[in-house]
């Protein structure tokens, strides 16, 4: 089983794991042989990656930091709930059977954190949704918990955090669709449009009794960057809300390793360059770090090219150290195809990877 952009996916590769819609009901089933006309329809619903049966990784199973069930139940909860602010008189309010709902939800989801295990991983979840924005609230509600969990933070804040993800861009129900769903850049006009996106949840979510002010500000500062250079206020530092600071990062990690209408989606190890990148300056550098130590950067069933030239697919992730999974060759350095055997890059410290790949093999 190896991971492929869905792209690249060629007529006559098995699914290795089914694939559903938003409804809970699989679209295409596991084991079932892709046709061209079925490729082109998991491109038109953005769908980014799949896994692919190989005979050489038949022995290789996929764990799961949540359920396929767990995320599936989120996202119609939050669909549920942005659907409520939409019919409820422009968003007057959110009810309390609602609120419990998506709570319950995120205590579900933190019950199955589990310390110490790297293995986060939101594109093996075989789910496909018809707004990025459902996917997009329970996905950084995922990745700020995993945050807070690294960082050893109680129990009750890591569900308030979660809580505030989930509704992070409540605000973009208030926001033109035209504008949300534009391909090409925005123009000026139409980004102080999306920006308004953070006041407009925020004094939304403040108005309503049953939640906390924290989770209104979680939806007003998610923007905010350390240096000032965010937005809607440009606070900086210690200004920021500390589920404001965890909420950002986890935004933008998933904003860049999704598949957008208008860009490819990145892969983990490229989403954490971004992060690393303005670490200090834009993020909180003890947050990054720990969202490093949480998420599978080389996701299992990646292919990967090695510092010493061989190639070979993730098979597992080290609980120790995710940024050394174990690997199994497929081919050596001078391009031969040997019996595949494994190397654990935790026991060989000399050997990093060096290239990544999603690209399906050549007939």
């Amino acid at each position: 089983m190896r991971l492929v952009a869905t792209k690249s996916v060629k007529p006559g590769s098995k699914l290795a794991q089914p694939v559903y819609n938003d409804k809970g009901s699989i679209l295409v089933q596991k084991d079932m042989e892709l046709t061209k006309k079925m490729i082109n329809r998991l491109k038109a619903l953005r769908y980014t990656y799949v896994y692919i049966r190989d005979d050489r990784l038949q022995d290789v199973e996929l764990e799961f930091s949540t359920s396929s069930e767990e995320r599936l139940k989120a996202m119609q909860v939050i669909h549920k709930s942005f659907q409520e602010i939409k019919q409820s008189d422009n968003g007057k309010y959110l009810t309390e059977k609602m609120t419990e709902k998506i709570t319950t939800s995120i205590q579900e989801m933190v019950s199955n954190l589990r310390p110490k295990r790297q293995t986060l991983t939101i594109l093996s979840d075989m789910l496909i949704f018809d707004d990025y924005i459902f996917s997009h609230s329970v996905n950084v509600a995922l990745y700020a918990m995993a945050i807070a969990n690294e960082m050893k933070l109680p129990v009750s804040v890591v569900e308030e955090i979660g809580f505030g993800a989930i509704l992070h861009d409540v605000g973009k129900m208030f926001v033109p669709q035209e504008v949300l769903q534009k391909t090409g850049k925005l123009n000026n006009e139409e980004f102080e449009k999306i920006k308004e996106h953070t006041t407009k949840g925020f004094h939304y979510l403040r108005k309503m009794n049953n939640i906390p002010l924290v989770i209104a500000h979680c939806a007003y500062q998610h923007h905010e960057r350390m240096n000032g250079s965010g937005y809607p206020r440009g606070i900086q530092g210690s200004d920021i809300h500390l589920y404001g600071k965890i909420i950002g990062i986890a935004d933008v990690f998933d904003a860049v390793t999704s598949n957008r209408v208008y860009r490819d989606a990145m892969l983990p190890h490229e989403g954490l360059e971004i992060l690393f990148a303005g670490a200090g300056e834009l993020f909180d550098m003890e947050m990054v770090e720990a969202f490093k130590r949480s998420v599978a950067i080389y996701p299992t069933g990646l292919t990967v090219r090695l510092s010493d030239g061989r190639a070979g697919i993730v098979i597992r992730q080290n609980e120790d150290i995710n940024t050394r999974p174990i690997v199994r060759i497929l081919e050596e350095a001078d391009g031969t195809e040997p019996d595949p055997y494994e190397v654990n890059l935790y026991e060989h410290l000399n050997i990093t990877v060096v290239a990544c790949s999603t690209a399906a093999e050549s007939n």
